[in-house]
């Protein structure tokens, strides 16, 4: 019996969700970076008001702070679908495990993020 081989690799899970998470996070980037100055009307005056450092870092900070906690509460939410939904399966169970300490990381980082943005702020002098 002959087998025919098909040219189609698939990529390996961790390649695939790395660029999962790479198309999510360049599309959030292209959505936040739009300025809000190229919204204006054309006849209008648009001023630009530039902040303090302490005001933009404490805005970055709020930013990263509410990114990483809703992506820790998806990746909390996925590891009880995958640990309920297990029924004893070990890969299953794993693949909650996983998940579940996917989300405590993140939640580690969204505790962390005001420590390292303040140390970021003592660093360039605001």
């Amino acid at each position: 019996m002959l087998r025919v081989r098909t040219t189609k690799t698939r990529r390996p899970p961790v390649l695939r969700r790395v660029v999962h998470v790479g198309v999510a996070a360049g599309t959030a980037v292209l959505l936040l970076a739009t300025p809000g100055a190229a919204q204006a009307a054309t006849g209008d005056v648009a001023y630009l008001a530039a902040n303090s450092l302490p005001v933009v870092i404490a805005n970055l900070r709020n930013l990263i702070m509410g990114l990483l906690a809703g992506i820790a509460t998806l990746f909390l939410v996925l590891a009880g679908v995958y640990w309920a939904t297990a029924g004893g399966d070990p890969g299953q169970v794993d693949k909650a495990k996983g998940a579940l300490r996917n989300a405590l990381v993140g939640y580690g980082l969204a505790v962390l993020a005001p420590v390292l943005l303040q140390l970021m702020q003592g660093i360039v002098g605001g």
